[in-house]
């Protein structure tokens, strides 16, 4: 497609001279970790919701400084495109005003300072947290250790000016004894990271990484920081450079850092918001007393056939989601796992039109998921979105077999293609140099299920009868 990029660039000035004024609502919220999802998610109701106009975000980066930079030139403007099967819809969304690097702990530290700060939102994903199983903070991870070194060194100073933590939870614990110096008010932190009882784990690594690095620090935020959990629940792949110059020559602006998203989208949230929050119910939010149920169904049911497609599908040769859930084998796998996660999930959630609604939004070929993004981290994304369900199915003495080839799969795929391993690279060089690469992968997994004599003949079965060529990325 011939594209011609338009002169101006998106920015509240060029949209002010064209007629159409996007004012900066006042920050009220920070995110951290302002990557493509937040933007087509939790930008996008706030952008929606009654009350808009009260509501401004400061976005924090992850590692790099690239889309700040970015977003920075244009004031925090970016194009969401909604693309369904038939056609686009695009918006600017203007609740996004201010954009940092995430290195910049100062910005963070004055945002977290300011007393009408209500929110704090992030999305760094499973791995962002760097916790032990039971929730608290890996210290014998070197970076977390370094962190809490970072973190004693800013409390002794007092001001906490030169510290420079990595990690995404000692960054807003440092901007968070910002805010306790100052008096600011209580506020809420919602996690929107697809984790299971994501508040709960946000609260337990917070305190525990609080209590390593400053007590004081600790009871704040246990009496101060409402931790709240969600569900969320929007398919947002990575956009090709051709994609930014097709959305400039469709709507006129020459925007750097736009977002493609599938139209559907939905949010659950349990907790409480001392300081306030957006009206997102007004957007199509929902607030429930027990986010277990709407957890399990997004992770096991949308999260979990995704970790599926994304080691089956490539094994057989696909590159999306959409080329994977068009093939019968892989449609079969998907609809088997979720028969095994249905059994342990309540009545109430709608969960045939939630299935059939599942298969529409995989099957959107207009929407470019690849496989090789969703298989990032598959050994952290497993143990969330397949374990639980494979254990619980073992518990109560049936085969569990719509699990057994989720993880053949992914064993399968590793083999193939050990650099695929991601941050749990180590751990699976080590186990592939095992007599037994296959058993000692799914140890890796899940103990309790590679103790399972008859589980693991299945998965060995099913790994038998798997393509045995490298994985399509």
């Amino acid at each position: 497609m011939s594209t011609v990029l338009p002169a101006a660039r998106l920015s509240r000035a060029a949209l002010r001279a064209a007629g159409h004024a996007v004012p900066a609502p006042p920050v009220r919220i920070v995110h951290l970790g302002i990557g493509a999802f937040a933007r087509s998610h939790q930008a996008a109701y706030t952008a929606h919701a009654a009350d808009a106009a009260g509501w401004g975000i400061a976005g924090f980066t992850g590692r790099g400084s690239g889309a700040a930079d970015r977003l920075a030139a244009q004031d925090g403007l970016y194009t969401l495109v909604e693309r369904g099967p038939a056609g686009d819809r695009t918006e600017i969304v203007p609740n996004l005003v201010a954009v940092y690097p995430g290195q910049r702990t100062d910005a963070l530290a004055a945002a977290l300072r300011a007393p009408g700060t209500a929110v704090v939102t992030i999305t760094i994903t499973e791995s962002g947290y760097r916790v032990r199983a039971d929730g608290g903070p890996d210290t014998d991870d070197p970076v977390v250790r370094a962190d809490i070194a970072a973190l004693r060194a800013a409390g002794a100073g007092g001001s906490g000016a030169g510290a420079r933590p990595v990690t995404p939870l000692a960054r807003l614990l440092l901007g968070l004894e910002a805010r306790r110096r100052a008096g600011a008010p209580p506020l809420a932190v919602v996690s929107c990271d697809n984790l299971p009882d994501n508040g709960g784990l946000l609260h337990r690594a917070l305190a525990g990484l609080a209590e390593e690095a400053a007590p004081d620090l600790a009871a704040w935020v246990d009496g101060a920081v409402s931790c709240v959990s969600t569900s969320v629940d929007r398919i947002t792949p990575r956009i090709g450079p051709h994609e930014v110059g097709e959305i400039a020559a469709a709507t006129g602006w020459n925007d750097a850092a736009p977002v493609v998203a599938e139209p559907f989208a939905d949010w659950t949230l349990c907790g409480d918001f001392p300081a306030g929050r957006p009206d997102w119910e007004s957007a199509g939010a929902r607030f429930v007393g027990d986010i277990g149920p709407y957890e399990a169904r997004k992770l096991w049911l949308l999260n979990g056939a995704h970790t599926l497609l994304a080691s089956l599908g490539s094994l057989r040769g696909h590159r999306t989601v959409a080329d994977a859930i068009a093939d019968p084998a892989c449609r079969a796998a998907v609809e088997r796992l979720w028969d095994d996660a249905v059994r342990h999930l309540p009545g109430g959630l709608g969960l045939p039109a939630y299935r059939r609604a599942l298969i529409e939004r995989f099957a959107n070929r207009r929407i470019e998921h690849p496989l090789a993004q969703i298989a990032d981290d598959a050994l952290t994304k497993l143990r969330l979105r397949v374990v639980p369900v494979a254990e619980r199915e073992r518990a109560r003495a049936r085969p569990a077999s719509g699990c057994v080839l989720p993880v053949a799969a992914w064993i399968a795929a590793v083999m193939a293609d050990p650099a695929a391993g991601g941050p749990a690279s180590a751990e699976i060089a080590r186990a592939l140099a095992a007599p037994s690469p296959p058993t000692a992968l799914l140890t890796l997994l899940s103990p309790a299920l590679a103790g399972d004599d008859d589980f693991r003949r299945r998965v060995e079965d099913a790994l038998r009868r798997l393509p045995a060529g490298r994985p399509h990325g």
